[in-house]
């Protein structure tokens, strides 16, 4: 999702000439061998299993949520869109991962845009949901009964509508000016838009929009939200309290390597960092590809810490698997008794500061 690589980095080239077609002929091409056999062989790998994981993972979410759509609320509500954004980023995978292991784009030009625009808006979407989970539940916790009229069904399909219109508009430059081209290694589908200002604009929408502002605004809420937390006697606070540090915590761990190794990239590109010009290159090219990989598994953990990390999620999951698998044995310590659904919920009302299935 660089500004001048399509929405998944590949490493293309054993030997990269484009930097000496308007130079002198006394230097050498730069070497990036080493970069071409990690495209080809550790990104389809890792891009596979992060599809496959993601897929069962947030499909699981989806499909418990939908069948117990009587039971959720605006925060379930935000966990299925959630599920949904990082369904749809991960799905163009597969794609990516051809891509990466033959160096070359086989699908066409509409293919290489819609790819593109849905990666982004998968990466796009799946963040402001984020946002907008922390910012219900800061005001759930701190402001409850002023909020509680408002969190309703109806609340939580308009401001999903919201969020979904918001991506595809933040990730429409993407479909315009994503495209096939000739490359020296062949046939590429890359983020090619005609002025800098457009390539600029990818740079802060990434940086600013898809990391800054959210990472801003998810810890002022859980700033906000802990010393209440703590203040309160209940018996599941300190799992509560941990889940949240988890949330920010792993979010800037995931991503924050991935907006800097880019922000140096286009630093580099406009002539700000110094250097031997081949390390520096080859330096910043296997950055960005090592933590844009490492990025994208975060879409692996939302389930497990929004959904997973609850006892009750856990127990609809395995309700579900039987109804639909009666073949599956049942753990011996989970519980599906009624009693203990009802005692989950009477422990709960006390505080709503998770999903319904979280509690």
């Amino acid at each position: 999702m660089s500004d001048d690589e399509a929405n998944v980095t590949t490493i293309t080239p054993t030997f990269d000439y484009s930097e000496y077609w308007h130079t002198d002929f006394d230097f050498a091409p730069c070497n990036t061998s080493d970069l071409t056999t990690f495209g080809k062989v550790f990104l389809p790998i890792l891009y596979s299993l992060v599809f496959i994981l993601g897929f069962i993972g947030n499909g699981l979410v989806v499909c418990v949520l939908a069948n117990y759509r009587n039971l959720t609320n605006l925060t379930d509500i935000c966990i299925f869109n959630l599920a949904l954004s990082d369904l749809l980023f991960i799905l163009m995978l597969p794609l990516y991962s051809h891509y990466s292991m033959a160096s070359h784009w086989s699908f066409g030009d509409f293919m290489c845009r819609f790819a593109a625009a849905s990666h982004k808006t998968g990466f796009f979407s799946s963040i402001f949901f984020m946002v907008v989970m922390s910012l219900d539940r800061y005001m759930v916790i701190i402001h409850g009964f002023k909020v509680a009229q408002y969190r309703t069904l109806k609340a939580g399909m308009a401001m999903s509508v919201v969020v979904w219109m918001l991506s595809l508009s933040v990730s429409l430059p993407s479909f315009i000016f994503a495209r096939v081209t000739n490359e020296s290694y062949g046939v590429g589908c890359d983020y090619d838009p005609d002025s800098n200002g457009w390539k600029l604009y990818n740079i802060f929408a990434i940086n600013i929009l898809g990391l800054v502002i959210p990472l801003l605004v998810m810890t002022a809420c859980y700033f906000r939200i802990i010393p209440t937390l703590m203040s309160l006697r209940s018996a599941k606070k300190h799992r509560v309290i941990k889940l949240i540090i988890s949330i920010v915590v792993a979010f800037f761990l995931f991503w924050a390597p991935y907006n800097i190794s880019l922000f140096l990239k286009y630093l580099k590109a406009k002539g700000k960092l110094q250097g031997d010009e081949c390390s520096l290159e080859s330096d910043l090219k296997l950055a960005v590809a090592v933590t844009e990989a490492f990025a994208y598994t975060h879409c692996c953990l939302n389930p497990i810490i929004y959904a997973f990390v609850g006892q009750k999620f856990t127990k609809r999951a395995v309700q579900m698997l039987r109804n639909c698998m009666p073949c599956i044995p049942l753990p011996s310590t989970i519980d599906l008794s009624d009693s203990t659904y009802r005692k989950s919920s009477i422990m709960s009302r006390s505080s709503d500061v998770t999903s319904t299935f979280i509690k």
